[in-house]
């Protein structure tokens, strides 16, 4: 069973190899993720926007991200986005 929602917090690491591994892990059983951006990774909106870009390089195609505040959803489509 897949559930909607997960949720992940980043922080002062900042986008790393384990942070793309465990996005991956988290996948399997979520269709959907939560990425909540914490003070110590970035407080600056376009810093935001290359974190959520680097994300979605280090997970693939099949993926789209949105910023909402502080916060990036990624989803996984079942088809390869273009």
């Amino acid at each position: 069973m897949i559930n909607k929602m997960g949720n992940v917090q980043l922080g002062k690491q900042g986008v790393t190899e384990g942070f793309i591994e465990n996005l991956k892990h988290r996948f399997e059983t979520h269709s959907n993720i939560k990425i909540s951006v914490l003070k110590s990774a970035t407080r600056d909106r376009k810093e935001l926007k290359e974190v959520s870009e680097r994300i979605l390089d280090g997970l693939g195609k099949n993926y789209t991200a949105r910023i909402i505040g502080f916060t990036i959803v990624v989803k996984k489509w079942r088809k390869e986005v273009r």
